[in-house]
């Protein structure tokens, strides 16, 4: 692809600005949800959290790590909740600071359903699923020596057994979105984001093999989806439907969900969003080594399904990024792993700057080692 440029500064498409609903984004890099497990204690987003955010804030848009709707919805050692009126003040510090510099951020909404361990469970009791199916080599991450997440070690543990979830509970779990929601909207986050992916609860209701339930949320394609259009309704509802996305790993086989026939069931989906009316659907493709590629013509009826944003993320490079917002399969491109060892990413990419690469080490729990003393462009023009 041509790039129109000035110096060694690219004007492509990735970096013009994007209007998301009522929201203006200064260009279309998004960074997606990561988990860092760097919460403090009650799972209360912290001052060194909004640091690491406010270094990244040049992106379009960020999404933050997952942030668990309740305590029954987290899986792993550290992660955030937005369930409790401390994490609600405690996030107010990100995205005041985010803000502070221009930047926008939605909160991804997340309950991992059976992802989880009893440890981290109210009374050690089981974590919830549409069915009680163990994924086998499914693992979570713990704090089982209580060291908490500036010691950075925690371990990798099989998740525990689930139990099937009733229908007064299901219920009870779509509420907690919507409160969820709510809480988001009241620390300040620009909208949210619905984790539908890499096998957590929302995607385990859609999955064929994740779900073998015999009532309405299961058998049919369309009662499977019937869990995520609750929610999203009740989301929509709860704050307004430009403030809502969801995002999806239709070909991933993450945590042990699959579904059958992936690309029948998800643009079934996309078509339900769409009547929705919701902001954005994140489309994450399966970017391990020889993983599944997601069709050209699987993206094609993404868009001819769905009329509102497509975001796309998986090992994108600035040139993939540029085709795939020519060709019209995607609207916004985020980019995982380059933002954690790059807060000044958006300048980089357009500027043509080397990446400095992520300390994988330091991915989950710790201190400033490897999340937020990473070098920008700046700090090393004066060295």
């Amino acid at each position: 692809m041509e790039y129109r440029k000035l110096g060694n500064t690219d004007l492509g498409l990735l970096f013009q600005s994007y209007e998301l609903g009522k929201l203006s984004l200064k260009n279309r890099i998004v960074m997606p949800p990561m988990t860092r497990s760097r919460a403090g204690v009650g799972e209360v987003a912290t001052d060194l959290m909004a640091e690491y955010y406010a270094q990244r804030s040049s992106a379009g848009l960020i999404i933050s790590e997952g942030t668990q709707i309740s305590r029954q919805g987290q899986g792993y050692a550290w992660t955030p909740g937005i369930y409790t009126q401390d994490q609600i003040e405690g996030w107010k510090k990100v995205t005041k600071a985010i803000h502070a510099k221009g930047g926008l951020i939605f909160a991804q909404l997340w309950h991992v359903g059976r992802v989880s361990h009893i440890s981290l469970q109210e009374g050690n009791q089981s974590p919830v699923a549409p069915s009680a199916i163990l994924a086998e080599g499914v693992k979570v991450f713990l704090d089982l020596a209580g060291k908490g997440p500036n010691n950075g070690a925690g371990e990798m543990v099989q998740h525990s057994m689930p139990r099937e979830l009733t229908i007064p509970e299901i219920k009870q779990i779509i509420q907690d979105y919507a409160q969820a929601a709510k809480n988001a909207i009241e620390a300040g986050f620009d909208g949210v984001e619905l984790h539908g992916a890499n096998g957590y609860l929302i995607e385990q209701f859609i999955d064929s093999q994740t779900n073998h339930r015999t009532d309405e949320y299961g058998g049919s394609v369309e009662n499977r989806l019937r869990f995520l259009k609750e929610v999203v309704n009740a989301v929509a509802n709860a704050i307004g439907k430009d403030k809502v996305g969801v995002r999806q790993a239709p070909l991933t086989t993450l945590m042990g969900a699959q579904d059958d026939t992936p690309e029948i069931t998800y643009i079934e989906a996309a078509k339900i969003l769409n009547e929705i009316g919701i902001a954005y659907i994140h489309i994450a493709e399966a970017d391990w080594e020889n993983a599944p590629v997601m069709p050209v013509e699987f993206k094609e009826a993404y868009r001819k399904a769905f009329n509102g944003t497509l975001i796309y993320t998986g090992k994108y490079s600035k040139e993939r990024a540029e085709e795939a917002i020519s060709k019209g399969w995607a609207d916004l491109i985020s980019f995982g792993r380059p933002f954690i060892a790059n807060p000044d990413l958006p300048y980089r990419l357009q500027n043509n700057l080397s990446l400095n690469e992520p300390d994988r080490t330091y991915f989950f729990g710790g201190g400033t080692k490897g999340y937020t003393d990473y070098q920008t462009h700046e700090t090393l023009s004066f060295i």
